[in-house]
């Protein structure tokens, strides 16, 4: 089938194009600089001519609920609106687990996310994930204050990009299943130990204090609210084996 990944080219779908190519799949990129802005609506319908699926992994760096809530309601708008137009069968989206239930910062844009898709026309299925491994990655690059690295704490269940791209593309070979079984990692860990073993793996040997980070997103991330349910299905590779690979 022709599959389009809008935000092909970021963290997760660089990886759902790759695998989808794997199994045989004619993949476009939908992306800006592939010449489909979704958050302008630029070249969007032209991207999706004669595509069967998408799967959206649009993203936005920001811990801003307002930037969130903007980007995700104008790209998820934008890219209903151009699939309803060319007549594209099945939006399959990734989200994250409980986001509903933490809607501050970045997971407000998410929930916004959902409602726009779980309302419109487009026949959908949306996959809530737990945070990826490289997560840690991200902590180590952006938390910190002028040299000094900080661990944020947040108790995580963190699950392979890999596991993640593969859902991703069998939900985009099946029918649209509205909700999706959540997929989460195959262990609780502790994001500050992750993110002082990520850096220690990296050749960082400075201080690494772990901090809280405040507010009710902060009390979330601390008290489990992220955390999958016990229905949710579990990946097959632990933190320390990927952090192995790194």
């Amino acid at each position: 089938m022709r599959i389009a990944v809008a935000g092909g080219t970021g963290t997760a779908g660089r990886r759902v194009v790759e695998v989808a190519r794997s199994r045989g799949h004619d993949v476009a990129i939908a992306t800006r600089g592939a010449g489909a802005d979704a958050t302008t609506g630029d070249g969007l319908r032209e991207a999706l001519q004669g595509v069967d699926v998408v799967i959206d992994t649009l993203n936005v760096t920001t811990l801003d609920a307002r930037t969130s809530e903007e980007f995700f309601r104008a790209s998820t708008g934008r890219l209903l609106a151009a699939e309803g137009a060319v007549g594209v069968g099945h939006h399959v989206a990734l989200s994250i687990v409980n986001c509903d239930r933490a809607p501050h910062g970045y997971y407000a844009g998410k929930v916004a996310q959902e409602a726009l898709i779980t309302a419109g026309a487009v026949p959908w299925t949306i996959l809530r994930t737990t945070q990826f491994h490289d997560f840690a990655a991200q902590m180590f690059a952006s938390a910190r204050i002028g040299p000094l690295h900080l661990a944020p704490r947040m108790r995580t269940q963190p699950v392979s990009l890999d596991d993640v791209a593969a859902r991703l593309v069998d939900l985009a070979e099946a029918p649209p299943a509205g909700w999706a079984r959540d997929l989460a990692g195959p262990q609780e860990e502790s994001l500050v130990a992750m993110v002082r073993g990520y850096a220690r793996a990296t050749g960082h040997h400075g201080p690494l204090p772990a901090f809280p980070l405040p507010g009710p997103l902060g009390r979330a991330q601390r008290d489990g609210t992220l955390l999958p349910g016990p229905d949710a299905d579990r990946g097959t590779v632990t933190f320390a084996q990927w952090l192995a690979t790194q």
